[in-house]
């Protein structure tokens, strides 16, 4: 096996040689964001050098974060693999480990089986998943031998997880058509897209949503939800199809994922009719899609403060036994329009 240089460190961490190098001897101040960043480089790589920047004392407890998400191929799943490993190598007062594992698919029995199979690998477990017995019943058999599980950004198991973590998903829809309100001055029609109708979290996102323009823009006519499986392709195709026949389309929400669907049918569209584009994750391609005028508003999750967040309570759950399955850990979400990246 190749022994690991500093190229490698590097290309981990997604910085210059030089940076590595300043790091490793000390040459100049790095800032601890960086450093910090190539440590959890190092570490998930097996770099030789991860145990001297990272000295730890040898009584800290040793600890396995499991987390479980799905669409691997997604920019906001990567971003959130590699805040998580960022987030594990700092965490205070224990040896941390990450086991991370994707889920084949968003189904229930996928889900549910993906879960079950962190059992005896970890020793605190978090997941995104969808909101089904199947899942509940996973959960169930997880807690019972001693797992705390929570859930992430979308609830689900409610009463028998250990908590939820992300964002308000109600007030999130209600934001997303507050903002589509200020835009759409004429009536006409708006489109919504979820993942899927078992995402506990989408849900609540339209709900938010057409309880904010039934209450305050009747003049806004919300058209049946749309479901894309959180996929590119379904969106795109979609999104086409609303603009061909749906003249009076003036708003799509893509409260999940797949918005990349709905960022390429409108570039491809041009001209196209004044639609406002509101979607869920700041990614390159939604950044991309702000600065060409395509996409309005981007309600992000801040990952950094999730996995931060996430750790100390994982922490607390495993060692002192801390989680009630009532907790809800709400964050406020970054909001962002054309001007503000």
């Amino acid at each position: 096996m190749k022994r690991l240089g500093m190229a490698d460190l590097a290309r981990a961490a997604g910085v210059s040689i030089a940076t590595v190098d300043r790091v490793l001897n000390g040459r100049e101040p790095v800032r601890e964001d960086t450093r910090a960043q190539i440590i959890a480089a190092a570490e998930r790589i097996g770099h030789p050098a991860a145990r001297r920047l990272s000295p730890r004392p040898l009584d800290l407890p040793g600890l396995r974060f499991g987390v479980v998400l799905h669409k691997q191929g997604q920019d906001f799943y990567k971003a959130f693999a590699e805040t998580l490993h960022r987030a594990v190598a700092q965490a205070p007062g224990v040896e941390g480990r990450l086991v991370l594992e994707f889920s084949s698919s968003q189904a229930p029995s996928e889900m549910a089986s993906a879960l079950r199979a962190m059992a005896g690998r970890c020793d605190v477990l978090a997941a995104t998943a969808v909101n089904h017995p199947e899942v509940t019943a996973a959960v169930e058999e997880l807690s019972s031998k001693g797992t705390a599980v929570f859930s992430l950004l979308s609830d689900f198991a409610q009463g028998v997880r250990a908590g939820y973590l992300g964002l308000n998903n109600l007030k999130v829809g209600r934001t997303a058509a507050w903002f589509m309100h200020q835009t759409a001055r004429k009536p006409g029609a708006m489109a919504l897209f979820v993942g899927g109708h078992r995402f506990h979290g989408h849900e609540l996102r339209e709900t938010g949503f057409r309880g904010y323009l039934r209450e305050c823009a009747p003049h806004l006519t919300v058209l049946d939800t749309l479901v894309n499986l959180e996929t590119r392709q379904l969106t795109y195709e979609t999104t086409l199809a609303l603009l061909t026949r749906q003249p009076d389309l003036r708003g799509i929400y893509v409260a999940g994922g797949g918005m990349e669907g709905a960022i390429t049918a409108l570039r491809e569209a041009r001209p196209v009719q004044d639609v406002a584009l509101v979607v869920s994750a700041l990614t390159p391609e939604s950044r991309a899609g702000l600065a060409e005028g395509l996409v309005t508003l981007v309600v992000d999750t801040p990952l950094e403060k999730l996995c931060r967040d996430l750790m100390m309570l994982m922490t607390r759950a495993a060692l002192e036994g801390r989680g009630a399955g009532g907790m809800q850990h709400f964050l406020p979400p970054d909001l962002h329009v054309a001007e503000s990246v």
